[in-house]
């Protein structure tokens, strides 16, 4: 009976992840497209991978930039195909057709940035959020940031850095039509959205990990569990200057849990050793499941 409910709730969880993760790519990659037509395109910054060469083919023969992109971007899908799977390439598809229509849609945009350290900064900001959201959707935008992908996953590189290292050979041949001035702009707006790329991948998680060092074993567990409500660790460990046998207690919590933890350790547990730990994804029961899923209530 419950074994049946379990199944319906898991698969439940799954259809609801594809579902966010799908909604992840068209929000992000609708970042990357309004990114290219607010910023880099009226501030002629050849910011790396597909959109930098359709800025370049824009300058030199006024080319259409979302049909270049959507152009080069056929051979790469195929490419990210064989390397990285079904399931990938599909959301790529998504993702390199949503850029290029929003392109197309924003060409006309009243907004424009033209002054070229603002189109770096905040292009660039706006790229590697919107990149970035993309990711967390195991999504693609395609062009160079499926290569970049492609590089992620045989070296270990981070999404940040594959990027940066891809789209900063396509800014480098840049010199060749645009200034050096403005291609130094460019590598630092790649540089911004790499490490733009990487915060959003890594550190929007609201969630701590909590590490207590106590004697008081008993008591913390108390306060953990009866204060906010959540399950922990222990770990037996002897401190290094007293020699004396140690608890270390390990409990991960939402934001407002660790702020309403910390003052009852502080309370009633002052003695104790507190350390806390920004914590960039938690996969379990209580964060990506519901802490009571499977439970016979």
């Amino acid at each position: 009976m419950f074994e049946g409910k379990d199944t319906v709730y898991m698969d439940k969880l799954k259809q609801n992840k594809v579902i966010r993760e799908y909604l992840y790519i068209i929000v992000g990659a609708t970042l990357v497209g309004l990114s290219y037509n607010i910023f880099f395109l009226p501030a002629r910054l050849a910011a790396g991978g597909i959109s930098g060469i359709s800025t370049i083919l824009f300058e030199l023969y006024e080319l259409s930039p979302a049909l270049t992109q959507l152009v080069i971007n056929i051979p790469i899908f195929i490419i990210g195909w064989i390397a990285l799977g079904k399931d990938f390439s599909f959301k790529t598809l998504v993702g390199t057709f949503w850029v290029p229509f929003i392109i197309f849609l924003s060409a006309e945009i009243p907004v424009t940035v033209t002054n070229p350290l603002l189109g770096a900064l905040y292009g660039g900001l706006l790229l590697g959020v919107g990149l970035g959201i993309v990711y967390k959707g195991n999504g693609s935008t395609g062009g160079t940031a499926a290569i970049a992908q492609i590089v992620k996953k045989f070296t270990g590189i981070s999404s940040g850095y594959s990027q940066f290292i891809v789209d900063g050979l396509v800014v480098i041949g840049s010199i060749i039509v645009f200034s050096v001035e403005l291609t130094l702009f460019a590598l630092m707006a790649i540089y911004i959205s790499g490490k733009a790329i990487d915060f959003v991948q890594l550190r929007t998680s609201s969630t701590k990990l909590i590490m207590i060092i106590t004697e008081d074993e008993e008591g913390v567990q108390k306060l953990i569990q009866n204060g906010i409500d959540r399950g922990l660790t222990k770990i037996r460990s002897v401190g290094g200057y007293s020699k004396l046998d140690k608890t270390m207690i390990l409990c991960v919590a939402e934001q407002t849990e660790a702020v309403k933890l910390k003052r009852l350790l502080q309370t009633e547990s002052p003695e104790s050793f507190v350390i806390f730990i920004n914590a960039s994804e938690i996969l379990g029961k209580g964060f990506s499941l519901d802490r009571y899923s499977g439970q016979k209530l």
